[in-house]
Order: structure tokens, then C-alpha cells, then sequence
């Protein structure tokens, strides 16, 4: 991890969750903030495991972060990382980190959060994780989406590219050994 909380190691669920690797993760935090999209950003975090993704993002500067994570256990360690990262902060810092115990698809089809959007989504879902099951989500997060936001997927190198939506616009694909990253940005009408 780099910025504030760049000395913390996160507690990683026994099991259940893939985490990022740290190349991977390095490689998609410098290319964000090559963009200049962490600073002040609204962050989610779908299929969270650890919270490492959106943890991150708050360390290099992100305002708000959502961690969603449908695994019990593993929420339980999204808390308690998203504790130590807050304790890490710099003092006065107005940061919102929060860790939410539901299904992607039910947490984006929901009011819950009423009318917030986001800056910043990683999607990390299971490599099991179908592609029509993506192709939902991807079709349901354009509404919680802001003008000009970035949409980072995380898969197997043998699953196809997302299927984009309307309103998303692929942006760029990167492979790292098995893992496969592609960037999608909000069309702005």
C-alpha cells in the first residue's frame, strides 16, 4: 500500500477472496493517478475481500470509499482494515470509509446509498463470476456513475472483455501474468 497508509499490511480473508496481486495493484493505482482521478474521489469497491483496492484509493487521497462484500468473514476483515486505515489518516482529514454486508447486484439495485455516485469503481468479482452476471452489474452501476468516472475491471485472461454498456466507454487493457485489467470511462451525453 502507498500513501498514509503506506507502512500498513490489511489482514486478508482465510479464504473465499483473490487478492490483488501488489504488481497489479501498483500498475493500476500508477495509471490512476497518471488520470488524476483518486484526489477527492467517491470510491466503490465492489466485491471487496480485503478492502485493499479502496483502501488504497483513500490513502492516495480519495474522500469517500464503499466496500462492498458479500461474505460475512470477509467484511469482518474490510472492517477491521478500514479501522486501521482510519486511524492512520492524517489528523483533521475528512475521510468516509464504510463496509457494506450485501450482493453487488442488491446493493446496486437498491436505494441504500440513495443518490450517491461514484468517482472511481473497482469490480473484482470471482473468477467464477459469469459474463451475463457482469454485464448486469456493469448495466446497473452506470446509474450510480459521475460525468467522466472510471470503471476498473479485474479478471482471468481467459475471460472475455466486459461486455460495456451504454454510457461506458472502454478505455484501455493491460495483462499481468494471469490477470487481465481493463479501464472503462462514464460517457458524458
Amino acid at each position: 500500500m502507498s500513501g498514509f497508509a503506506g507502512s500498513l499490511g490489511l489482514t486478508v480473508p482465510r479464504s473465499g477472496t483473490r487478492p490483488t496481486s501488489d504488481r497489479v495493484r501498483e500498475a493500476m493505482f500508477s495509471s490512476l493517478e497518471a488520470r488524476d482521478v483518486l484526489r477527492g474521489a467517491n470510491v466503490l469497491d465492489l466485491y471487496a475481500g480485503s478492502g485493499a483496492l479502496g483502501l488504497e484509493a483513500a490513502s492516495r487521497g480519495a474522500a469517500s470509499v464503499v466496500l462492498v462484500e458479500r461474505n460475512a468473514a470477509a467484511a469482518r476483515v474490510c472492517r477491521a482494515n478500514t479501522a486501521v486505515v482510519a486511524r492512520a489518516a492524517p489528523p483533521g482529514a475528512a475521510l468516509h470509509l464504510e463496509t457494506i454486508v450485501s450482493t453487488v447486484h442488491a446493493y446496486l439495485s437498491s436505494a441504500s446509498g440513495g443518490d450517491r455516485v461514484f468517482d472511481l469503481v473497482f469490480i473484482d468479482p470471482p473468477y467464477e463470476l459469469g459474463d451475463p452476471e457482469l454485464a448486469d452489474e456493469l448495466t446497473t452501476l452506470v446509474l450510480r456513475l459521475a460525468p467522466a468516472a472510471v470503471v476498473v475491471v479485474e479478471r482471468s485472461t481467459r475471460s472475455p472483455e466486459p461486455a460495456w454498456p451504454p454510457g461506458l466507454i472502454p478505455d484501455r487493457h493491460r495483462v499481468y501474468g494471469e490477470t487481465a485489467v481493463w479501464t472503462a470511462v462514464r460517457d458524458t451525453p
